[in-house]
């Protein structure tokens, strides 16, 4: 284990800001945790989270704008989830930017679905721009508080591996039930 902590260490934050570009949250949360354990700098893991995080999401944002026809080969399969991304839009409004930062399945998506209307660019950035410091905030600083909680967890599980993909399959379960429920077509 110390050796995985030495190269998350040095090559943390190079896998922080890749991984902050179409998500993060597992990211970030690991950063903070390192960042309680010294491993990590949090003011730098927070800063390099924004940067990528607020980053990905404009860009997103721009290519589904200006590059739709070449964005929608890849999202085919998935129309039924950017519909439910327009229908959230359209019932919460602005909010959504905010709200998408902390769910799973949608992170992605929102921004492209935004993208594909007339939401104005501007409008966008600068609620991006808060909703990515909210999201840095609660994300890593909660996640370096509740560091030793975390670790605790996690030396926990690593007494009885039996666990982790329990734990592993009931998240990914939830989700895909989820978003399986919220995307299938209405019977009439």
């Amino acid at each position: 284990m110390e050796d995985m902590l030495n190269n998350l260490a040095t090559y943390g934050y190079i896998i922080l800001f890749l991984y902050s570009l179409g998500g993060g949250f597992v990211a970030l949360m690991a950063a903070g945790v390192l960042a309680y354990a010294g491993k990590m700098d949090l003011t730098t893991a927070l800063a390099v989270a924004f940067v990528a995080n607020f980053l990905g999401d404009v860009l997103l944002f721009y290519m589904a704008r200006y590059h739709k026809s070449e964005v929608m080969k890849y999202f085919h399969k998935h129309r039924r989830k950017l519909a439910l991304s327009h229908l959230l839009m359209k019932k919460h409004g602005s909010w959504i930017i905010f709200m998408q930062k902390f769910v799973y399945g949608i992170k992605t998506l929102i921004p492209l679905a935004i993208g594909l209307t007339k939401y104005d660019f501007i409008k966008f950035t600068v609620l991006n721009v808060f909703a990515t410091i909210i999201w840095t905030a609660v994300v890593g600083i909660g996640s370096y508080m509740a560091g030793d909680v975390i670790i605790s967890g996690y030396e926990a599980i690593a007494e009885r591996p039996y666990l982790a993909p329990l734990i592993l399959f009931s998240l990914i379960g939830g989700i895909w039930f989820y978003m399986h429920k919220a995307t299938k077509k209405k019977s009439k």
